[in-house]
């Protein structure tokens, strides 16, 4: 089992400014899992540091990836066509590449459990081996 991180969760700890810091923080350093994100996600992370915090943090968040901290999971090939599908289905709410692609490897993962704070999204998507994904924080 593995505490997969969304673009949120990972930002709002990281950022002491940001409502969420606390509360994600708590739960990433209080993990007993590996921590995993998956590629896309630090595309985002790198944007949202470069607009609100200084290039330093995604430094430290590099390293914190070298040593072994972080997991990061990249897209396969195999996983195209179920974020292609994601992408259709739920056209209507504007589900993107990275939240498609973030179901996608928590699917790959087994993984009955996604950290984000992305609740208008992940908690309308269905995914293909759970009825429906545990949000967390709670």
């Amino acid at each position: 089992m593995a505490l997969i991180l969304d673009t949120g969760p990972l930002y709002a700890s990281l950022d002491r400014s940001d409502a969420d810091h606390a509360a994600c923080r708590a739960l990433i350093e209080g993990s007993t899992e590996p921590l995993v994100t998956p590629a896309p996600v630090l595309v985002e992370v790198d944007a949202l540091i470069h607009r609100h915090l200084h290039p330093g943090v995604l430094v430290a968040l590099l390293d914190d990836i070298n040593a072994g901290s972080y997991r990061v999971e990249d897209v396969a090939p195999s996983d195209y066509p179920r974020i292609r599908s994601l992408c259709d289905r739920y056209a209507d709410l504007d589900i993107g590449f990275v939240d498609a692609a973030v179901l996608a490897i928590v699917e790959c993962l087994g993984e009955p459990k996604l950290v984000t704070l992305d609740r208008r999204h992940f908690s309308v998507l269905r995914p293909r081996h759970v009825d429906a994904l545990t949000l967390l924080p709670a």
